[in-house]
């Protein structure tokens, strides 16, 4: 069994936080947004809007498993084993706590928390949701497969994994609002699909992410040094040559926080006046010892 969990990349531990990610975002799908006939993104949000328009026995929980399963499937080959087991897993159990809490507040018209306030559902559905959705992805799963289908086909088409995202879901708002003769649960759904994002986001990659810079300079031995003297972290440095003048140069790799970039500009600056800088965000930052 160690073999095979090896082989793959399968860590049970993970099937704790899909566990988490599913019943965080069906609190947030059946609490909020259900019995206000708000629409999360993706599958979720289809499947809120079948689960409006056919018979009662065809419910939210059914459609989440019926709709997302097979597309997780389907993206085995691309996405891994391990991936696919983790989705699988977080769906069925967003499905289950979906039912459980259905089957709780079945005659409710109104969320349990938020009332009828659209605003208040709009925003805190999103932001659970989102954070279920964070969690599947921060370790290694999904919770909706329309981030499955969106990684395989993005690039077929010749789009981003967000584009194809976005155009799906505004397709479905679109299609919600023809089917309702309104376009006020549409326009509230978008709220909480731009909540959810950032929330997402904020999940995945951190509030405050570091920054990577690269530093080309003619002194790369002093800038290196001045900025491991201060900041007490290492550098890489990089060989390089102009591609004007053709002369040799040094790029110096430097990973720091936001509170620093002002003062390693003041000692880049101190170092080699004539430096040239690019700073970029880094979302994670991983080091792998060796045995």
């Amino acid at each position: 069994m160690r073999k095979f969990l090896d082989k793959y990349g399968i860590e049970p531990v993970r099937f704790i936080f899909m566990a988490i990610a599913g019943i965080v975002s069906a609190i947030g799908i059946t609490i909020f947004l259900q019995p206000v006939h708000l629409y999360d993104s993706g599958i979720a949000g289809t499947s809120l809007l079948l689960a409006q328009l056919t018979p009662s026995y065809l419910t939210l929980s059914l459609f989440l498993v019926v709709l997302n399963v097979p597309l997780m499937l389907y993206g085995l080959k691309k996405q891994g084993l391990a991936f696919t087991l983790y989705s699988v897993f977080a769906v069925i159990v967003y499905s289950l706590a979906a039912l459980i809490i259905e089957a709780k507040f079945e005659a409710e018209v109104a969320s349990p928390i938020a009332g009828t306030d659209l605003l208040l559902c709009a925003v805190f559905g999103g932001l659970i949701c989102g954070a279920g959705s964070g969690i599947s992805v921060r370790h290694g799963g999904a919770i909706d497969g329309i981030e499955v289908m969106a990684v395989i086909f993005a690039k077929r088409l010749n789009i981003t994994v967000g584009t194809f995202m976005m155009i799906y879901n505004v397709c479905l708002y679109v299609i919600c609002g023809i089917i309702l003769h309104s376009w006020t649960l549409p326009l509230y759904s978008i709220v909480t699909y731009y909540v959810a994002l950032h929330t997402i986001d904020f999940i995945v990659e951190g509030l405050d992410r570091s920054k990577s810079v690269m530093i080309v300079t003619e002194k790369g031995e002093e800038v290196s040094k001045a900025l491991m003297d201060e900041f007490g972290s290492g550098t890489t440095i990089i060989p390089a040559k102009g591609g004007f003048t053709m002369k040799d140069r040094t790029v110096v790799y430097f990973v720091v926080n936001r509170f620093q970039i002002s003062r390693m500009r003041q000692i880049v600056h101190r170092v080699d006046s004539h430096a040239y800088l690019t700073i970029s965000e880094v979302a994670d930052i991983y080091k792998f010892e060796q045995k």
